[in-house]
């Protein structure tokens, strides 16, 4: 294992540049796992690492050092001092490992039969991981993210996905009306509004796609009326609304308990 202390290396300025900027991670076509977890779910995945990096403190937790023994001997291995370390951290907290990857090649358009999530304007990356996660969790494999979502691939969303990138098939900047034209299934919409009916009121044991807007401006309003239906999930008295991430956990996992239940 080599040991890097200066800034001005050239891995250093690669790690730094790749953690904070998505203009960075889209040029280079690479971007960066934190966490044991994340890389463990990498290796099981069979995904390449380019390099792995471990800080000072890092090295001597067990966990760390079994899954780096556990490593393909060709993968290149570094060690940072902590200070260098949490320079080049995506997150406040250092996980103490990291590893660089090369993003994935765009997930080919094909036509859509299955059920798949739908995000409009999902910003925040903690929403997003969470979601990826919530879809991965309840079965569904496919996500689009349409205009003005965070970068799925991000370190941030990365880490709240916690693995679920590895076994999704995730679309970028996608034009969702287009990708949803002759889908089979319905397009439901969580939104109040004229003909809203309760989640819990809905049969949806067939292909379903899910539309979900952000907090605040929701869907847009292109998107929320090619919704075949709208749909409000029933809550006690006093509360306005869920986040975005427990509202796609609540109506997959409502879809899954039907299908399973058939």
């Amino acid at each position: 294992m080599k040991t890097i202390t200066s800034r001005d290396n050239p891995l250093v300025k690669r790690l730094h540049a790749l953690a904070q900027s998505g203009r960075e991670r889209r040029q280079r076509g690479e971007t960066v796992l934190d966490g044991a977890h994340l890389l463990q779910a990498a290796v099981d995945a069979r995904w390449p690492l380019k390099a792995v990096v471990c800080s000072g403190s890092g090295l001597a937790r067990a966990e760390h050092q079994r899954l780096l023994d556990a490593l393909a001997a060709d993968v290149p291995r570094y060690q940072f001092p902590d200070p260098l370390f949490r320079h080049v951290s995506p997150v406040e907290t250092p996980s103490g490992l990291l590893a660089i990857i090369d993003l994935p090649s765009p997930v080919a358009a094909d036509p859509l039969s299955a059920s798949v999530v739908v995000l409009d304007a999902v910003q925040d990356p903690g929403n997003l991981g969470t979601i990826l996660r919530t879809a991965a969790a309840a079965g569904v494999r496919r996500v689009m993210l349409g205009a003005g979502c965070a970068q799925a691939w991000s370190p941030r969303v990365l880490r709240a996905g916690m693995g679920a990138h590895f076994v999704l098939e995730i679309e970028e900047g996608v034009d969702p009306l287009v990708r949803l034209e002759g889908y089979p299934g319905r397009c439901l919409a969580t939104a109040l509004g004229p003909g809203a009916v309760s989640l819990y009121a809905l049969d949806l044991r067939g292909a379903v796609a899910w539309l979900f807007g952000a907090e605040g401006q929701g869907l847009s309003p292109a998107l929320l009326a090619r919704a075949d239906q709208r749909v409000i999930i029933p809550m006690a008295a006093g509360v306005e609304s869920l986040n975005v991430g427990a509202a796609v956990a609540v109506c997959l996992f409502e879809q899954a308990r039907q299908t399973q239940g058939r």
